[in-house]
């Protein structure tokens, strides 16, 4: 990672000139400066420059990068650190971690969440709101009135309710011990309900929704090897979740929730590979990506190495998976994103400091060869879920 610092004030924290975009064509990409990958080992970058949160234009082609700033943020946690709101004037950018004032060589649990206005021009940091320890996986729901946001440190979820441009604390929901890992918290489309992942104890937890009422249900759910990433269709029937497995080289899973079901329940599951980092559902919900690091973030002596992540499709019927199409992808890469039509995935890849950009056409996965640099390695990208 270079480690010049870039910029440094605020206010000239833009490096490109911010143009507004049509609404639903902004994909979003939260970028950690503070580590590096050398060789399998997450290392602490030297003087580094600021995390940063990357604006880019969908509607463009290419993608376009139109905004640039300094936002806290942490690889640390499931690829889903950065929220947006539906109507695409507000971001949400949680920091797991930062690094320790009293050693920069190491990193210490952060409490922060950044909420960033993105109709100024250029988009800014408006507030800096206090968390639980730890957070990692934020989410909007889609009237745009509530966040939540899972607690890694501390076994809890934050709730913040959403007016305008004023996001507030609205109280914090207990759902286990600090050892339980709670990593993302997913919003059902009706925002009744949400899903939230454990990978410290392999258990994925039901939430209730009512308002800004939020409450632990008691039902958890059993799907794989440390549940980590999580999404649920734009439909509602099913969720799916990236069970991450123990590193050991092992080939890991993906499960289907059905929500339908009363109570929701797990049932299928399918093999994706080692580490299935990133998991998004195409908007239309038939198809899954998940992004599987496959041992590229290994040491190169590891047996289990391979010098390529992969992006897996998988296919949706009802509750069943099969695999539709699959593709290399970079190193110790991230998170997943479509395209609102559905006709382009991007992945974040980690090393390369870079969005890779696939088209998607039927049953056929192409790589287009485009490639979206970022200030940074992008830890979690998204779109704002309709």
């Amino acid at each position: 990672m270079k480690t010049l610092r870039l910029v440094a004030p605020i206010s000239l924290l833009a490096v490109v000139a911010f143009v507004p975009v049509a609404h639903g064509q902004l994909l979003l990409s939260t970028n950690d400066n503070k580590v590096t990958l050398v060789n399998g080992v997450a290392t602490v970058v030297k003087s580094p420059p600021p995390d940063t949160l990357t604006v880019i234009d969908l509607k463009a082609w290419p993608p376009k990068v139109v905004a640039e700033l300094d936002v806290p943020g942490s690889v640390v946690g499931p690829p889903f650190s950065v929220a947006v709101s539906p109507d695409e004037s507000l971001a949400l950018v949680t920091a797991n971690e930062k690094l320790d004032p009293a050693d920069p060589t190491k990193r210490v649990p952060n409490n922060t969440m950044s909420v960033v206005d993105l109709k100024a021009a250029p988009p800014r940091i408006i507030a800096t709101l206090e968390t639980g320890k730890n957070p990692a996986g934020v989410s909007i729901n889609r009237a745009g009135t509530l966040a939540l946001v899972a607690n890694r440190g501390e076994g809890t979820v934050s709730v913040y309710t959403i007016q305008g441009k004023t996001v507030a604390p609205a109280g914090k929901v207990t759902i286990a011990d600090d050892k339980s890992g709670t990593s993302h918290a997913a919003i059902s489309p009706d925002g009744k309900l949400a899903l939230v992942t454990r990978d410290g104890d392999d258990r994925i937890s039901v939430l209730s929704i009512d308002g800004t009422k939020v409450e632990y249900t008691k039902r958890d759910l059993s799907a794989g090897l440390r549940p980590y990433g999580i999404d649920i269709a734009s439909n509602g029937a099913y969720a799916a979740v990236a069970n991450i497995g123990r590193g050991g080289g092992d080939a890991d899973t993906v499960s289907v929730i059905d929500l339908k079901a009363k109570p929701p329940r797990v049932v299928s599951t399918m093999t994706v590979g080692q580490t299935p980092e990133g998991i998004r559902i195409s908007p239309d919900g038939s198809v899954v990506a998940v992004v599987v690091m496959n041992g590229s973030n290994k040491p190169k002596d590891s047996p289990f190495f391979n010098d390529a992540g992969k992006l897996v499709l998988l296919r949706v019927s009802g509750t069943d998976l099969s695999r539709l199409a699959e593709a290399p992808i970079g190193h110790w890469s991230q998170g997943a994103a479509f395209a609102p039509d559905g006709k382009h995935v991007f992945v974040g890849n980690m090393v390369e400091k870079d969005l890779q950009v696939f088209s998607l056409d039927g049953g056929t996965l192409k790589d287009t060869g485009v490639r979206i640099a970022v200030k940074g390695g992008p830890a979690a990208i998204r779109i704002a879920d309709k």
